[in-house]
């Protein structure tokens, strides 16, 4: 996988671009949002798979830059920057980020999240306004044991028989099984399902993920890992 690593140190680009590559990443290395953006253009060849973000760069901040990314192409943003405040979080994932770490971080599970928004995302550097991708056949629906989830018409079911959920229910369970196994914080989720902050929805939040428990009649599917967030257990890792 092509990965566009955005870094204006470069003495942390060379170490993380040495481990990205020992791991079967080609690397490409742009020290500010120019250079990156410059990068992303659809004439500068095969597209990027992923592409880690720093916030502090020298040219011009990264949360102009993902919000320009996201004018260019579909590939999914990892923001990867020092500022662990929630306000900055949520601001990055509302404007387009697709998962923020913090440093310092685990480089183990920097490529976890690689791995995990680049499977459930579909790279297209179509302009906006642009001619979609054609596609061929339906949308197959999202699969996890006898837990069925099909996108396009909103219909869930376990062992073939529907279940009724409503918006943010269906909204909820979509998020977290477009990447099972992977922790979402309680912030991102609020930010992505209710497009609002954290402040005065925690409640809400616990409200929703225990009526999905009881209507799905699955308990152990959604985790709760405690003081982080929440994540839906495959049937293969139980």
């Amino acid at each position: 996988m092509r990965l566009l690593l955005v870094e204006d140190d470069n003495h942390v680009a060379a170490a993380l671009s040495a481990v990205l590559a020992r791991h079967g990443f080609s690397v490409t290395h742009a020290r500010n949002g120019d250079e990156a953006l410059q990068a992303l253009l659809p004439d500068k060849g095969a597209p990027f798979g992923v592409v880690l973000l720093d916030l502090g760069l020298p040219d011009q901040d990264g949360f102009e830059v993902c919000g320009r990314i996201r004018k260019l192409t579909k590939t999914p943003v990892i923001m990867v920057t020092a500022r662990s405040d929630v306000r900055s979080r949520i601001h990055g994932l509302n404007l387009g980020a697709d998962d923020y770490v913090v440093k310092p971080y685990d480089p183990m599970e920097l490529l976890a999240r690689i791995h995990a928004v680049s499977r459930r995302t579909v790279v297209a550097d179509t302009p906006p306004g642009g001619e979609e991708p054609a596609t061929e056949g339906p949308v197959p629906p999202l699969r996890l044991g006898q837990l069925a989830i099909e996108l396009l018409t909103r219909q869930v079911s376990v062992a073939d028989t529907v279940v009724s959920l409503t918006r943010k229910e269906f909204d909820l369970l979509a998020l977290l099984a477009q990447r099972p196994g992977v922790v979402f914080r309680r912030e991102q989720i609020i930010s992505e399902v209710w497009r609002t902050s954290w402040e005065g929805t925690g409640r809400t939040l616990e409200v929703h993920i225990a009526s999905l428990r009881s209507k799905l009649r699955m308990p152990a599917l959604i985790e709760t890992v405690r003081g982080v967030g929440y994540r839906l257990v495959a049937p293969a890792d139980r």
